[in-house]
């Protein structure tokens, strides 16, 4: 069974504590906190990310917004913003859109599109001219990093530098704040909340099952055993989390 909802995983923990014969000492409510707690532990290892195309400004409120079309969109939650995108090709401005011409398709325009003897004149002329304008790239990267970001966590708002050609909408890509397991589509990062909050479900059960012994029972609860198999795979998915953990990503 997909783990698609959290009653998804209170069942597959369950059939995993009990094999759907024994009564189990921890409510089903309890072992969806116990979920919920695994998914905010493990929120800050996620690299899962989404995308949104919105429209440019320099700063940029992450709340609601209008799009071109005048539709209503809602803001996106974030755990940390991790690149920015051009939604469009760069090229020259006319009208105050921009053209979007791609340089190697212009180049191969240029070369082709002629069958006469001034091919060979069009592509060197290209050439220069495009030489001239990769070196005015450069020297304004130089001075001003094209599409360098900061993101305002307290006031909600991503601040976004240009050094070319503004464009009309920027795409974000994003680590979603993920509020539910629901919101979670990897199934990578399903298996570790899943395993995560068997674990931590396993502690539980252990410390209710070790509260209180007798002494003279002709049997015992296997609380100690159960509450030692929670703490180990626990510490062994922290530690593994932690080894594996993407670098690459901002850390909150």
């Amino acid at each position: 069974m997909a783990l698609n909802k959290l009653e998804d995983y209170i069942s597959d923990i369950k059939l995993e504590l009990t094999g759907d014969v024994l009564e189990l000492e921890i409510s089903d409510e309890t072992i969806g906190k116990l979920v919920n707690k695994a998914l905010r532990e493990i929120q800050r290892y996620i690299d899962e990310t989404k995308l949104v195309t919105v429209p440019f400004s320099r700063c940029i409120d992450l709340g609601p917004y209008i799009d071109e079309k005048g539709e209503e969109h809602p803001g996106f939650k974030s755990s940390s913003i991790t690149h920015v995108y051009r939604a469009e090709a760069v090229g020259d401005i006319q009208g105050g859109v921009s053209s979007g011409v791609d340089p190697a398709w212009a180049q191969q325009w240029t070369v082709f599109s002629n069958g006469n003897g001034s091919s060979m004149y069009n592509l060197n002329n290209y050439l220069l001219n495009y030489m001239s304008y990769s070196s005015i790239l450069q020297i304004r990267n130089t001075l001003s990093t094209d599409l360098y970001f900061k993101e305002d966590k307290h006031d909600n708002k991503l601040y976004i530098n240009v050094s070319g050609n503004t464009p009309a909408s920027i795409t974000i890509e994003y680590v979603p704040l993920f509020e539910s397991v629901e919101d979670v589509q990897s199934d990578y990062w399903k298996d570790k909340i899943f395993r995560l909050s068997l674990a931590l479900t396993k502690m539980q059960l252990g410390r209710l099952r070790t509260y209180a012994k007798q002494s003279n029972s002709l049997w015992t609860l296997d609380g100690d055993t159960i509450l030692a198999e929670g703490v180990e795979e626990a510490r062994d998915i922290r530690e593994k989390l932690e080894a594996n953990s993407t670098l690459f990503y901002p850390i909150d």
